[in-house]
């Protein structure tokens, strides 16, 4: 057996209603508290009030889009004048890295650029981070349970991570009840999204026996949790997707992730489409050209096996077609495809060549030239 490790936030509370004494917990970092949000949850205005109970000190920064590099910057500036004892995020996947990205660079002096992947000189932080807790309010990024956090940098047309083993959050609430009621869209494209983070790393090269036992029980949750939610709002099903998403954190950030994640790097940055969206639209051609690259290769496919057992059991079919019956569930759910979402054919050579360099790309399960990821985006087009 191969050596391996496991990384996860300080500690890890999940259920419903676990978040009603979140702020106790937050001010227990201190008082000075900088809170990351989203607009969209009501509960969020509540939970600010009850930050400031006791003589505790409230910024806000509101994140109305995915993070880029200048809101990364200015937000920094106002953290660094508020003298912040704890950053906490509320929110979807891009408030969590934005509040996680602030946390890790506040106490640096170093341009933001220069602690990126790819873009920049990708150095390793010169300070221990800030406290951070995250507390999610969709199902689908695992962001509470990664050390990364994605950026946008425009002047390159892509999005790149902020990386660092201390990024992993101090404290992670996860409670469903953030989630009931999200719109169907979000609810589609987070979901994909999580259900693609537990099938790639059960598929790594990388992976290892921890991650193989979370994601085992994960992916035939989240597949049974994303079709029923499809279908009408169901509590239950929120608690097992939000399950599903806090597991996928744990098992990305141990075992890596692959082609789909490398390709939807490039291409978020380049159309602008929701993360989650493109990560779906990926999932079936990307699942079909690993099996096939892996036939060629003489590798094992058993677990390809797996995931298409678990396909067919949660969206029916049969086995052998799982890959063209998840698509076509997705479409029927209404999905677009890659050239609704802004993505012309000219374009794909450029995009294969810039995700070969993609960090996600080293946990595929076969290297696959830039020819086979063309292939997978003509596919999803």
């Amino acid at each position: 057996m191969k050596p391996f490790s496991l990384l996860t936030p300080t500690r890890i509370v999940f259920g419903r209603d676990t978040a009603a004494n979140a702020h106790h917990d937050v001010r227990a970092f201190g008082q000075r508290v900088v809170l990351v949000r989203g607009g969209a949850v009501a509960w969020v205005d509540g939970f600010a009030q009850r930050l400031t109970q006791g003589g505790g000190v409230l910024t806000t920064i509101v994140v109305q889009t995915e993070p880029d590099l200048p809101a990364l910057e200015s937000a920094l500036d106002i953290v660094r004048k508020s003298g912040a004892d704890v950053i906490v995020s509320v929110g979807g996947g891009s408030v969590l890295d934005l509040g996680k990205a602030i946390a890790a660079l506040a106490p640096g002096r170093r341009a933001a650029l220069d602690h990126l992947e790819v873009v920049g000189a990708g150095l390793p932080l010169d300070h221990a981070p800030l406290p951070f807790v995250a507390i999610p309010t969709t199902a689908g990024t695992g962001a509470e349970m990664t050390k990364n956090a994605v950026i946008s940098v425009p002047g390159h047309g892509r999005k790149v991570s902020l990386r660092d083993d201390r990024m992993l959050a101090d404290l992670a609430i996860v409670d469903p009840a953030l989630t009931d009621n999200s719109p169907r869209a979000v609810t589609l494209a987070s979901g994909l999204d999580a259900i693609t983070q537990v099938i790639e790393p059960y598929l790594s090269c990388r992976a290892n026996p921890l991650t193989d036992a979370l994601c085992r029980a994960a992916i035939p949750r989240g597949l049974n949790a994303l079709a029923q939610l499809m279908e009408a709002e169901n509590p239950a099903a929120r608690d097992d997707l939000a399950l599903t998403s806090f597991t996928s954190g744990i098992a990305l950030a141990n075992s890596g992730l692959g082609a789909v994640h490398g390709l939807a790097g490039v291409l978020g940055g380049r159309i602008g489409a929701p993360h989650g969206a493109l990560c779906g639209r990926l999932l079936p051609p990307v699942l079909a050209m690993n099996l096939k690259a892996c036939q060629r290769a003489g590798h094992p496919v058993e677990r390809f096996q797996e995931v298409a057992v678990w396909i067919a059991q949660a969206l029916g079919g049969d086995e052998t077609a799982a890959v063209a019956t998840l698509e076509s569930r997705m479409s029927n759910w209404g999905l677009p495809r890659l050239g609704q979402m802004g993505l012309t054919a000219g374009a794909l050579d450029a995009i294969a060549s810039e995700a070969e360099a993609s960090s996600s790309m080293k946990g595929n399960p076969v290297a696959l030239k830039r020819e086979a990821l063309v292939e997978i985006m003509a596919a999803a087009l």
